[in-house]
């Protein structure tokens, strides 16, 4: 089988045949056999930070210098979230109607860059179109912004330049790969190293045809889609596996192959062990330059709860896998009945400890969102509340049925500190991406973006 030819710096590959990159064809800043490591672009949102500082290291707010992203043209105008209780928090809707997002969107990761002059957002995220073949595939779009609260986004399916908001990413092809039939964004880092300079290196979580058919022996739930459920869809869970790739721009992408077969950076566990059924929302932040975190979840048969684990790694491509975290909870008919997933962490650049914002799941399947907190960023997390930080909305919210996938962006010299983007469903199963607030620097509490200005 051929592969595509690897892509070189600053060049914009098509679509039609976007290049995978190998693990040896990466040049490293050590020369050692024994490790490769790459060195991450330290970022900060202000001059005369030390870069070096580890409090400063893996920024969700990042200096880039990068050129300015346009509209395209002939567009749909920016969302709007309004007072009116049933769009409040609500900043990214649906597409168009036969646009590749018209159907579910979710899964946002969200980057804010800071240049001499301008403030921009970009949002990653998922969406899914409804076709005549009967196909629904999760692929990954970008959307862009200058204050993070009204968004842009392209038409069509594909995108035509380096300055263009659109369907960005789609499912391989390749009958061996662990990506050919969905696929999310979890988490994106910006890197360097001798052969690429300030390259975006997008890890996301990728699904195969292998069905997954369990159900938690307690409970009648299926743990399926819970959008496909209220809408009266097949209900299936296909085994996922976590993906990595490579962008000069954010926007043309080349896969990144990990050891196994399928080109996975991970595969699942054997046996028993607690993440033998799928692994999910991986998501990565750097501790050290040669230390790593991957935060994924998975679904523990034998305990009937989700869970979240971590891995380690030195070159943020071989991952070894260090088990499970414990935050307490679960108990009968609270809010995290079934468990914990989705868990996306940040490092306080203040102090230099860890914050986690995770989906919390109740035993009727649906989720909120909770908090937690680390010295240490690994084994021991102690949860901020005993309740959720975000709940579903009053019962005409637009998500009023469920909250997950969080993702936090600290907003720096603002008296509200934390941004928090999540996906949002309604009980008709109509989904959305959202925003919400911290009361001040308190993260055990936000409430949803009401319109006024931030």
């Amino acid at each position: 089988m051929t592969r595509p030819d690897i892509v070189t710096p600053g060049s914009c590959p098509s679509r039609r045949s976007l290049p995978v990159f190998r693990p040896q064809d990466l040049r490293v800043s050590n020369s050692r056999r024994t490790s490769r490591h790459l060195q991450f672009v330290r970022c900060s949102m202000r001059t005369g930070v030390n870069s070096n500082s580890p409090r400063n290291k893996n920024p969700a707010v990042e200096v880039d210098p990068a050129s300015k992203t346009r509209r395209l043209a002939g567009g749909p105008p920016p969302d709007r979230a309004t007072t009116s209780t049933s769009s409040r928090g609500l900043v990214l809707d649906l597409g168009p109607v036969d646009s590749w997002d018209c159907a579910e969107i979710g899964s946002p990761v969200v980057k804010r860059y800071i240049g001499d002059n301008e403030e921009r957002w970009y949002m990653w995220y998922h969406g899914r179109s409804i076709s005549e073949e009967g196909t629904d595939r999760d692929l990954i779009g970008l959307a862009t912004s200058s204050n993070g609260i009204h968004w842009s986004r392209g038409e069509g399916r594909v995108i035509r330049s380096c300055g263009d908001a659109g369907m960005v990413m789609e499912c391989r092809d390749n009958w061996w790969a662990f990506d050919t039939e969905s696929i999310r964004p979890s988490e994106l880092v910006v890197m360097s190293s001798p052969m690429y300079s300030s390259v975006y290196w997008l890890y996301y979580t990728g699904y195969s045809s292998d069905e997954v058919d369990f159900r938690v022996e307690s409970t009648s739930l299926p743990l399926s889609n819970p959008v496909r459920s209220l809408l009266g869809e097949e209900r299936k869970i296909l085994r996922s596996l976590p993906g990595l790739a490579c962008s000069q721009d954010g926007r043309h992408w080349a896969r990144i192959e990990g050891d196994h077969h399928s080109g996975a950076l991970l595969d699942v566990g054997s046996g028993n062990e607690w993440d033998s059924l799928f692994i999910a929302g991986a998501q990565v932040v750097m501790h050290s330059s040669d230390d790593l975190r991957m935060y994924y979840h998975s679904f523990d048969r034998e305990k009937g709860r989700y869970a979240v684990g971590f891995a380690r790694s030195r070159d943020g491509i071989r991952w070894v896998k260090c088990g499970k975290i414990t935050m307490g909870g679960g108990l009968s008919s609270s809010f995290d009945e079934l468990g914990v997933k989705n868990a996306r962490v940040v490092r306080n650049a203040g102090d230099g400890t860890y914050l986690m914002a995770y989906e919390a799941v109740a035993a009727d399947g649906r989720t909120s969102i909770a908090m937690a907190a680390s010295e240490d960023g690994l084994r021991n997390w102690r949860r901020l509340q005993e309740g959720p930080a975000l709940e579903a909305s009053a019962t005409d919210g637009w998500d009023n049925w469920a909250v997950g996938s969080p993702c936090l962006v600290p907003m720096e010299g603002q008296e509200d500190k934390w941004r928090m983007y999540y996906a949002g469903i309604g009980l008709g199963g109509r989904t959305g991406i959202g925003m919400a607030i911290s009361e001040g620097s308190d993260a055990r509490s936000f409430r949803r973006w009401s319109g006024i200005s931030l």
